[in-house]
């Protein structure tokens, strides 16, 4: 008999994902609740989305935790979140010396050149295409996006 997982989104402080969803994640296994997947898309704040069979199970999940501002009362379509969820696959198409953005962080909107990549830890070695000195930077590979690969040429 399969059970039909839902999606459940629930409000969270900004930038304390990862905190409610680590809470959520414990508070489920410690409880024994129900939950398939606790999920933070890329770029969104104050948000997080848990699949679990039932809204209770999801309501159990969340209930009490630090940081976490309640779950909205509708459940979430699958296709309403999917393309918050594939980014990770297509980011994975990084290539020493390409010429990347990077979409997230401190250095955001910046220009990098990809020197070196560690694929199982999903990390590259970046330096700064407009600072003075080069700078080696490590960065997630889902904060950067590749703009030009080695070897295009531009019109500037």
């Amino acid at each position: 008999m399969s059970e039909e997982n839902k999606i459940y989104c629930v409000r969270t402080t900004a930038n304390r994902e990862d905190q409610v969803m680590d809470f959520i994640v414990s508070n489920a296994e410690r409880k024994g609740i129900n939950i398939r997947s606790v999920i933070r898309p890329h770029g969104l704040r104050g948000y997080i989305f848990i699949e679990a069979p039932t809204k209770a199970d999801a309501e159990q999940a969340a209930f009490g935790i630090p940081y976490a501002r309640g779950l909205l009362p509708n459940e979430v379509a699958y296709n309403e979140i999917e393309h918050m969820l594939e980014q990770v696959k297509k980011e994975m198409n990084i290539q020493k010396n390409d010429i990347a953005e990077i979409i997230s962080g401190a250095f955001k909107r910046e220009k990098c050149k990809i020197t070196r990549i560690d694929k199982v830890k999903e990390e590259a070695v970046v330096e700064l295409l407009d600072a003075a000195v080069p700078i080696p930077i490590t960065l997630k590979l889902d904060a950067l996006k590749v703009i030009r690969r080695e070897g295009e040429e531009t019109d500037n």
